[in-house]
């Protein structure tokens, strides 16, 4: 079986991008880290296949984006369209946010994760008769 999620071969690539994260991710991982999110792990810049998304949650399979400049260059929309279809392909859900959403509306952004990722119901105890 080949290994889709978080390979080595991009295992390089990956911590580059932690260590050189833009402002907004850092904001959102404020955030989102150590299970401050209806206590389920996020993990950043996770490989998925040949593609690196932002943040994944594997509990839920949902990938975050945040699109920085370079996604309004030319040809970018129909990258990352090409590249949310071929995740999507493995059952992961996607949630996109700009740079403007993260500095102009960062709780905006949590509760529209948070509406996403419900926090777990409590289990029920029945009660001793």
């Amino acid at each position: 079986m080949t290994k889709i999620y978080n390979t080595t071969l991009s295992e390089d690539t990956r911590r580059n991008l932690r260590q050189n994260s833009p402002i907004t991710e850092s904001i959102l991982w404020s955030k989102i880290r150590n299970r401050q999110l209806n206590g389920l792990k996020f993990r950043r810049q996770y490989s998925i296949g040949r593609f690196i998304v932002d943040f994944y949650c594997p509990e839920k399979k949902l990938a975050i984006e945040i699109d920085g400049d370079s996604h309004y260059n030319d040809g970018a929309k129909e990258c990352d369209r090409e590249r949310e279809e071929y995740i999507q392909n493995f059952g992961v859900r996607f949630l996109r946010f700009t740079n403007k959403d993260i500095t102009g509306n960062i709780n905006g952004v949590v509760e529209a994760i948070a509406k996403i990722v419900p926090h777990p119901s409590p289990l029920l105890v029945k009660e001793r008769v």
